[in-house]
């Protein structure tokens, strides 16, 4: 089963490295952010503190990535699906879960390099982190893209279009950006807006993510992103592995 998975793995790892541009393309936006509207925020701090700036958006910066490129990791399966690559995939001896497993394992890294290179920005921009919050986030960034991405495989699966898994994705991706407080905590916010985030998952992630960027690593907010991230995570996950089960027949 393991050597299943990591032959997938390592097969999507080498397609990935010989497209690397949409890696790069995938950092483009949330270093946008960080360079030109992150000094706008700082009347949003006491003294107007860069340091703090950074600290408050640079979670909500890489958790746009977590989002916006795990969810659209789909659109590649759909296209496998139609020439009947993934079907022969699918009734071959490999181990089915293997199939969708080393494709999120790739995510995941590619997640985590991402992230790695924005923090890294974040860093020479004037963020001050310490090794053990820099790694946490790296483990959170890790569990938020294996939900979504398991998610988009899961929908690629059901529903085998790129139309329709493009609609579903975006009609969710601007309510979730908005209510996670990627921008600016949603604590700034009216009161019916701060309970309704609370029903949002990445809401937990981004301020488990500000937590660990303030130091605060004995946060109630880190246990609490982690387990709901990697329970919904095992959901969508199962979920994608039983759709191509049913696409095998």
């Amino acid at each position: 089963m393991l050597r299943h998975t990591l032959l997938f793995f390592d097969y999507e790892v080498k397609n990935l490295l010989r497209r690397p541009i949409w890696a790069v393309f995938g950092i483009i936006q949330p270093v946008m952010y960080l360079i030109f509207f992150a000094p706008l925020l700082r009347t949003t701090v006491p003294g107007g503190n860069m340091e703090q700036v950074l600290a408050m958006f640079t979670p909500g910066a890489m958790m746009m990535i977590a989002l916006f490129g795990s969810l659209f990791a789909g659109f590649g399966m759909i296209n496998e699906t139609r020439n009947g690559v993934l079907e022969r995939l699918a009734v071959s001896p490999a181990w089915r879960p293997g199939i969708v497993l080393g494709r999120v394992m790739k995510d995941m890294v590619a997640l985590v390099v991402q992230a790695t290179l924005v923090m890294l920005l974040a860093l020479l921009l004037g963020l001050r982190i310490t090794v053990p919050a820099f790694l946490l986030m790296l483990l959170l960034m890790a569990a938020t893209g294996m939900f979504a991405a398991s998610l988009s495989y899961g929908l690629a699966l059901a529903i085998r279009d790129e139309m329709g898994v493009s609609q579903i994705v975006q009609f969710f991706a601007l309510p979730l950006t908005l209510l996670a407080g990627l921008f600016l905590p949603v604590n700034l916010g009216p009161q019916w807006l701060q309970t309704v985030a609370k029903f949002n998952p990445l809401y937990y992630a981004v301020e488990a993510g500000r937590s660990l960027f303030r130091g605060d690593l004995g946060d109630s907010t880190v246990p609490v992103a982690f387990g709901l991230l990697i329970v919904l995570a095992a959901i969508t996950l199962t979920w994608s592995m039983r759709s191509l089960r049913s696409l095998a027949g």
